[in-house]
């Protein structure tokens, strides 16, 4: 039988403030860097396809990156830890 969904835990621990900060630019980064070639090989394929969905998902991507950044040098003037968990879920999709 297979199963119907998978869950793979990417981050789960406490970090200071430096490490939070690579933590989370490496994540955003790799998906933002995702896009961008998924981009180039749509253009690659099609001349004529719409960037515009994967651009507008790159500047949330950048945008959420940026406020992560804020939140944690906040945390940094403060000196305070942070505990970051993420978990990824994958799912079957009729």
């Amino acid at each position: 039988m297979t199963k119907e969904m998978q869950k793979v835990k990417l981050v789960d621990g406490t970090f200071t403030p430096v490490q939070a900060s690579d933590v989370v630019s490496s994540l955003i980064d790799k998906k933002i860097n995702f896009h961008k070639v998924e981009n180039l090989q749509n253009w690659e394929r099609d001349h004529s396809s719409d960037p515009q969905p994967i651009i507008d998902r790159i500047n949330e991507l950048e945008k959420a990156k940026s406020e992560a950044k804020a939140f944690i040098k906040e945390m940094k003037n403060s000196g305070k830890s942070i505990k970051i968990e993420g978990e990824l879920k994958i799912s079957i999709v009729d």
